[in-house]
This record gives structure tokens, C-alpha cells and sequence, in this order.
């Protein structure tokens, strides 16, 4: 059981980390990309907006797709369309092509982010799929571990462009791990009912189902925190604090490290207090530092050891809140897990898009705006963990039929 667990954390982590790594390995690129192409900040972040777009969008297709002909089939697609767009972004003449294909590579790297949430969904329920999750997400911690100081490397031998050829290799690898360590886990008598219209029902069940969008949006804003981290970290440490790229691939690891981390002891601390009040506990640890980071930063410190230090601890607990919420909120929808997770996805990923839009707005050379982005997002995150329900009232109606 134990060998069995670990092969599927495996092999999932690393279909997961494609995509996340062709996030985190092109970040220490930022600033030389806008130095090549002769653009500004907000372009080039662009780039980045485009791939979170196309990743939160396509994750509706993805998932009604793997309830309907299985889970390997879009996996094998989205990473064959992840190649292509890897191909064009490396031979990308201008920001806008540049753009056009980060858009189509987020699009091939949905299928990742979507179909192995349900897999563990198909496996597991409780406190062994939060198990699972976390061993999950333990592999892929690789990405924001090793990729932003594989990408300084690769930058410094060759030039950016090289980071969207390792990707596509990275891509072919998963193609042959697909073929070979992963089983269909969706059988095909359990496909007979998904269809569109199916579909459809099932995210008009969800949309309507506060527990779940609760549960979802609580793990959004937590997510959001991150994703306004990715989105303006480099900008913040290279140019105002001046840390060299590889400075730069060690100083977020560290808080990947404690993110990812601390999410292994999910399972263990699940069984002990139960999802739902761990969950809520690791949402105070996370909102808490974020805040008073914020506030002593809009007094007038300035201080890196001081806001990695606080960063360090949030993302810690945010280690604990994101599986959790995940595991939750799929509890009560085996049926329409893809579903689920595809919808969980896209409102995830929307919600990040907004605060690194909103953040992008504020951008000042210094680290409020962002340290001002994460506290908010942790303090809608901990407001959420009082207003969703306990049980979802969809659910136990039916139960009561």
C-alpha cells in the first residue's frame, strides 16, 4: 500500500510540476526578457498573465473531458500542446509572440494542474487522500525548489531562450511516464454517464454549493498569495534589494521549502484534529505573519531578512491550508471529481490573475504592494474559513432523499 501510495504521488507530482516549472524556472528571465525585447515591467509580466489565464481557463475543458474518456487521454494532449507552445516561445521574435505562445503552453500545462487532483479523488477520500495530496505536492515542490536556480543556471550558460527548450524536454520526459507508470483510474463504466450536458449539470450543482466554492475560494486566496509572490518576487529582491539571479533562486526556495515542507505533515496532523479544524488553525498561522509583515512594512521598514523571515512562517502554514481546502471541497463530489477540480482550478486561478492584476497596479519599485497583496488575500482567506458551512446543504439533502 505504502509502495503503491508513494508511485502515484510520484508519478502525479511530476505530470503536476511540467507546468509549475515552466513558471519558476523562467523567473530569474524576467528582467533579462525585458532588457532583449526593449519592454517594461508590465509587459513582461504579461507573459506570465497569459499563462495563468490559459492555465485557469482550459482547466473547464480538461476536467468534464477526463470524467468523460478517462484521465490519461488529456494528459497525453495537454503535454503534447505544451510542447508546442514551449517550441514557439523559445523562438518567440517579439513580446507579443512571446505572449501568443506562453498563452498556448498554459493551455497544454491545464491538463497537469487539473486531471491529478482527480486521480487522488479516484483513489482516496479523507485523511489518505490528504496523505496522497501532500506526497503529492512534495514532488512536486521540485519545481519552486530547483527550478528558479535551474533557470539561473541554464541563463547563464545560454540565454532565456533556453529555459523554454529544457521545458519542452521536461514535457517529453512526462510523455514516457505517462505511457508507463500510470494506470487509467477512471473506469469505463463510470464514464457511461459524463457527457457535456452532464457537464453542465454537474457546475451548476457546484456553482450552487457553498461548501465547495467556500472551500475553493479559501484555498484561491491562499493560492493568490503565492502567485503575487511569483509575480513580482524577482522584481522586488533582484532590482530593490539587488540579489543576483542564483541569490535570487535561493531566496524562494527557502519558501517553497517551507511550504512544501510543512504539507507533509497533512495526513498525520489531519487524523489527529480533523481536516476542518486544521484547516482552520493553519489559515490564523498563515493570515497572521502576512498582516504584520504588511504593517510593518507600510510603517517604514525595509528589511529583507525581516520579510523573509515572516514569508518563511505564512507559507509554512499555507502548506497546510492548500491540500486541505482541496481535499474538502472533492470530498463530497467523487462522481464529478474532474469536474470539480476543473472548476476549483479555473476559480483558483482567476482569483490569483485578479490580486497579481490588482498588485501590478500599485507597483512602486518597493515591496508594500506586494507584501500588501498577500496580507489581503490571507485576510479574505481567514474571513472564509468562518462563513463556509461545515457540511455542504446540497449534499445532505440529497442524503436525505
Amino acid at each position: 500500500m505504502k509502495s503503491s501510495l508513494l508511485r502515484f504521488a510520484v508519478v502525479l507530482g511530476l505530470l503536476s510540476a511540467i507546468g509549475p516549472f515552466a513558471i519558476d524556472m523562467y523567473l530569474p528571465a524576467l528582467p533579462s526578457i525585458g532588457a532583449d525585447f526593449g519592454v517594461g515591467t508590465s509587459a513582461v509580466q504579461a507573459s506570465l498573465m497569459a499563462f495563468f489565464v490559459a492555465l485557469g481557463l482550459g482547466q473547464l475543458v480538461y476536467g468534464p473531458v477526463s470524467d468523460m474518456l478517462g484521465r490519461k487521454a488529456p494528459l497525453y494532449f495537454g503535454l503534447s500542446l505544451f510542447i508546442v507552445g514551449s517550441i514557439g516561445c523559445a523562438l518567440a521574435p517579439s513580446i507579443g509572440v512571446l505572449i501568443a505562445f506562453r498563452f498556448v503552453q498554459g493551455l497544454g500545462a491545464c491538463a497537469g494542474t487539473v486531471v491529478p487532483r482527480a486521480v487522488v479523488r479516484d483513489l482516496h477520500t479523507g485523511p489518505e487522500a490528504a496523505k496522497l495530496m501532500s506526497m503529492l505536492m512534495l514532488v512536486f515542490s521540485i519545481s519552486p525548489i530547483l527550478a528558479p536556480l535551474v533557470g539561473s543556471g541554464v541563463i547563464v550558460v545560454g540565454t532565456w531562450r533556453a529555459v523554454f527548450w529544457f521545458v519542452m524536454i521536461a514535457a517529453l520526459l512526462g510523455l514516457i511516464l505517462l505511457w508507463l507508470a500510470l494506470p487509467e483510474t477512471r473506469p469505463a463504466a463510470e464514464r457511461r454517464e459524463s457527457s457535456f450536458g452532464s457537464a453542465m449539470a454537474a457546475y451548476w450543482l457546484l456553482l450552487r454549493d457553498r461548501r465547495f466554492l467556500g472551500l475553493v475560494f479559501l484555498g484561491a486566496f491562499g493560492i493568490s498569495s503565492f502567485f503575487a509572490y511569483l509575480a513580482n518576487s524577482s522584481f522586488v529582491l533582484i532590482d530593490h534589494y539587488g540579489l543576483t539571479p542564483t541569490q535570487y533562486s535561493l531566496a524562494f526556495s527557502v519558501n517553497a521549502v517551507s511550504f512544501f515542507g510543512v504539507a507533509q505533515l497533512n495526513g498525520v496532523l489531519a487524523r489527529r484534529f480533523g481536516l476542518q479544524r486544521l484547516m482552520r488553525y493553519a489559515v490564523v498561522g498563515y493570515a497572521v505573519p502576512m498582516v504584520v509583515v504588511f504593517l510593518l512594512f507600510l510603517s517604514g521598514v525595509d528589511s529583507l531578512p525581516v520579510m523573509m523571515v515572516m514569508l518563511f512562517i505564512a507559507f509554512g502554514f499555507l502548506g497546510l491550508v492548500v491540500p486541505s481546502s482541496a481535499v474538502l471541497a472533492l470530498d463530497d463530489h467523487g462522481a464529478i471529481a474532474g469536474t470539480a477540480s476543473a472548476l476549483m482550478g479555473t476559480l483558483q486561478f482567476g482569483a490569483g490573475i485578479v490580486v497579481m492584476a490588482v498588485v501590478g497596479l500599485f507597483l512602486d519599485g518597493t515591496a508594500v504592494p506586494m507584501l500588501a497583496g498577500i496580507a489581503g488575500a490571507s485576510v479574505i482567506a481567514l474571513v472564509l474559513t468562518y462563513l463556509t458551512p461545515a457540511r455542504s446543504n446540497l449534499v445532505l439533502g440529497a442524503a436525505a432523499e
